[in-house]
């Protein structure tokens, strides 16, 4: 390999996974023959974690309010899954034909709160983000340090829209064990000029690398990034939420 290459290494296929079950252990299991080695960067899709954690909701035991069927009833869509929307979120950005964009109680802002049907079994039931990601992202990490014998980073991963281009990227809702943003300002680029607003999301650049081998189906929700050299400071997927204040797009 060159110098500066890195390899994404894909997990194996996990089993349907359960609310309760140890997803740190399972990705173990599904790991590499060589194993976890420390300064990996391991991406774990978002929905694998809200399995585990009991993050799914049964449709059929959910009661529309009010809003929800109005909404509904616009849209076209299930005022039930509508109901699951708001309840995950702490506002809504914007809903226009027929699209709802809202702030999860994390910051997030995505579609649906990140709400989502796809591979979650059974035809009444869908997902939503953990509670907490950086968390989530921290007890995964527990569990492969252990394995590794040194630092590892982890990603909690989830796919967003992106505002003025066609298709979804796999994006950070979730880091632990280094610092997710790589500020560059004051460095000079290669013709000496002084960087004055570049600041690198290295959390959700990882994130979509991985995607390209976890992809939507297939069972493999994980996989490893090796060869990357990153800040090793602790951070998190707050990190990467920006201020309200100097967002021109709120």
């Amino acid at each position: 390999m060159y110098e500066d290459s890195i390899e994404i290494i894909p997990l194996a296929p996990l089993p349907e996974v359960e609310a309760g079950a140890d997803l740190g252990l399972l990705l173990l299991e599904a790991g590499p023959t060589d194993g976890f080695l420390p300064g990996d960067l391991v991406v774990v899709a978002q929905k694998v974690v809200s399995k585990s954690e009991g993050a799914v909701v049964d449709l059929g035991e959910v009661s529309p309010s009010a809003r929800a069927s109005e909404i509904a009833a616009e849209s076209g869509r299930d005022p039930r899954l509508i109901e699951v929307i708001l309840q995950q979120a702490r506002r809504i950005v914007k809903f226009e034909r027929g699209v709802l964009i809202t702030e999860t109680h994390h910051g997030l802002v995505c579609a649906n709160s990140g709400v989502d049907a796809s591979n979650v079994p059974g035809d009444e039931r869908v997902s939503v983000l953990p509670v907490d990601p950086d968390g989530s992202a921290l007890a995964i990490r527990k569990v492969l340090e252990q394995s590794a014998g040194g630092r590892v980073g982890v990603i909690i991963s989830d796919s967003f829209n992106r505002p003025w281009r066609e298709g979804s990227i796999n994006v950070a809702i979730g880091v632990s064990g280094f610092k997710p943003l790589q500020d560059r300002r004051g460095e000079s680029d290669d013709y000496g000029r002084p960087l004055r607003a570049t600041v690198v999301s290295v959390a959700d650049e990882i994130a979509s690398a991985a995607q390209l081998v976890i992809g939507e189906t297939g069972r493999r929700p994980a996989a490893i990034v090796r060869g990357y050299s990153y800040d090793r400071s602790d951070g998190s997927g707050r990190d990467l939420m920006r201020d309200p204040a100097t967002d021109l797009f709120r």
